[in-house]
C-alpha cells in the first residue's frame, strides 16, 4: 500500500470515486448527468493538485485508488504577538467498499496526522457522519461541539 499526495495523473480516478461515494450513501442522485460531474469536477481537482490550498492523500493498491481524504488550507489573519499558522479542514473522506475495515483509512489518518504535526499546522477539522466519529475517536481526534452556520434564504 502506498499512501502519498494525489497527482494529475489520479484525477479520473478520484471523479470516479467521488461519483460512488455520492451514490452510495445518496442512491437519488445516482440519475445525475456523470459527464456533467466529471466535467466539473475535472476542473476542481486540476486546479486542487495544481494549488498550494488543496492537499488530496491517496492509499493506492497496485496503481489502484481505494482511498483517499482531501484537505484544504486554511490561512488565519495574522494577529500582533503571536506566530500565525494555518489550519486545515478536512473533506471528502473515503475508501472503496472492498477495501473498508482492514485498516487502511487509518493509515491514510496517521499519515496526514504526521505531515501536520512536521508543518506545524494549528489544528485539524472535520465534519463526520454519526458513523465516522469513532474512526476519528481511534485516530486521535476530539469530537467537540457543533460550529455555528449562516445558511442564507
Amino acid at each position: 500500500m502506498n499512501i502519498r499526495l494525489a497527482e494529475l495523473r489520479d484525477i479520473k480516478q478520484l471523479i470516479k470515486m467521488r461519483w460512488d461515494n455520492t451514490i452510495e450513501f445518496d442512491e437519488g442522485k445516482k440519475d445525475e448527468n456523470y459527464e456533467e460531474f466529471e466535467k466539473e469536477c475535472q476542473t476542481f481537482l486540476e486546479n486542487a493538485i495544481n494549488s498550494k490550498q488543496w492537499f488530496i492523500w491517496v492509499a493506492e493498491d497496485n496503481e489502484k485508488i481505494v482511498s483517499h481524504i482531501y484537505i484544504e488550507l486554511i490561512h488565519k489573519v495574522p494577529r500582533p504577538g503571536r506566530v500565525t499558522h494555518p489550519f486545515l479542514y478536512m473533506t471528502n473522506v473515503y475508501t472503496i467498499p472492498e477495501y473498508r475495515n482492514g485498516g487502511i483509512g487509518s493509515k491514510v489518518l496517521s499519515s496526514i496526522n504526521h505531515w501536520i504535526k512536521v508543518n506545524k499546522f494549528e489544528f485539524a477539522i472535520v465534519w463526520p457522519s454519526e458513523e465516522a466519529i469513532n474512526y476519528y475517536k481511534k485516530n486521535g481526534y476530539v469530537h467537540c461541539t457543533e460550529p455555528m452556520e449562516y445558511i442564507p434564504s
